[in-house]
């Protein structure tokens, strides 16, 4: 069993919080995860204790951190969807930018060493190149990006006063799920293109939309760069050790530095179904980048991390499998 003191993950009842809570647990780690479970789902909680609750809640936070004696959080907990924060900033003002100062007034308060934020590319917006290295003008084009953003600037701010080190991991495209099928994205109508395309080949959703096909691209469809969920997990994981053997603060972009189109991504679903999707084209939306990729090799050479899931048919044979899963589970 590790001997450090407990890890405590906000929003690890989540998408992306289930998968670092059960690789932590995994290595030996004790694992507390606060969630309000109001996207989480208490059974992805899987090998950590779950306390239920809401990390902008104050009080309810300095408990957490007090009666665990946490020193390390990895936050995870916040709204993800971008055009939903277009149509109700406040909400990701709220959710996101407020509840992360809360949190870290907390975490001052507590004397907390360490702290692991999930943040996004969506703070580069649309870079020119399409690449974007940790280097890239921050420039996001909504409030979801903004939030996020923000949330950042107040944590380096914070280590700047104190001695809290942080690592800020800025999630590309996240997809998949567990290769053993343990935990995955239960969350309805979700918007992740691979998961929707999954949810169309499992017969729960009728089609899949794709917004844009005149992109300056390959296909003319927009490319993405999209990381397998389980190697995302362990970025986590790497960089906790970065941070726990004295590694200074740090930012850095989790992806694999290179791109798919709508058009591949659908074709690799078609292939792992074997059978054709229905697709309903759609004109580009308001703020949609024709490519996003990542620069990915700081992550490679500060944290030594190795992606083991880069391949978008692995990817798309995962979100698949656990797609199929929830089908059977739901009837």
């Amino acid at each position: 069993m590790n001997a450090n003191r407990p890890i405590l993950i906000t929003g690890g009842a989540g998408y992306v919080g289930s998968h670092v809570a059960l690789h932590l647990a995994e290595r030996g780690e004790r694992v507390v995860v606060l969630d309000d479970l109001s996207t989480g789902h208490a059974r992805s909680v899987i090998g950590a204790e779950l306390v239920i609750g809401d990390v902008g809640d104050r009080d309810t936070v300095a408990r957490v951190l007090r009666e665990h004696d946490i020193d390390t959080v990895v936050h995870l907990a916040g709204r993800t969807i971008a055009p939903e924060s277009v149509r109700d900033p406040l909400r990701y003002y709220a959710g996101n930018t407020c509840a992360t100062h809360n949190l870290l007034a907390c975490c001052a308060q507590a004397g907390v060493s360490r702290f692991v934020f999930s943040s996004s590319a969506a703070v580069y917006g649309m870079p020119a190149s399409g690449v974007a290295s940790e280097d890239t003008p921050t420039a996001p084009i909504n409030p979801y990006g903004a939030s996020k953003l923000m949330s950042e600037w107040m944590l380096r701010d914070l280590s700047a006063a104190s001695g809290l080190r942080y690592a800020v991991l800025r999630y590309f495209n996240v997809a998949g799920s567990d290769t053993r099928g343990r935990t995955g994205h239960r969350t309805r109508n979700a918007t992740l293109l691979i998961k929707a395309a999954c949810e169309v080949a499992t017969g729960q959703r009728d089609w899949i939309a794709v917004y844009g096909t005149d992109f300056a691209t390959p296909d003319g469809t927009g490319v993405r760069d999209y990381i397998h969920v389980d190697d995302l997990a362990r970025a986590h994981a790497d960089a906790l050790d970065y941070l726990r053997g004295g590694g200074e603060s740090i930012v850095l972009n989790c992806g694999y530095g290179r791109g798919a189109s709508v058009r591949e991504v659908l074709r690799a679903v078609e292939r792992a179904h074997g059978a054709p999707i229905p697709v309903v084209e759609h004109p580009r939306r308001i703020g949609d980048a024709p490519s996003l990729i990542a620069d990915a090799a700081r992550i490679r050479q500060v944290l030594g991390w190795s992606p083991r899931c880069d391949d978008i048919d692995l990817i798309v044979a995962s979100a698949l499998a656990w797609e199929r899963s929830l089908a059977a589970e739901r009837g």
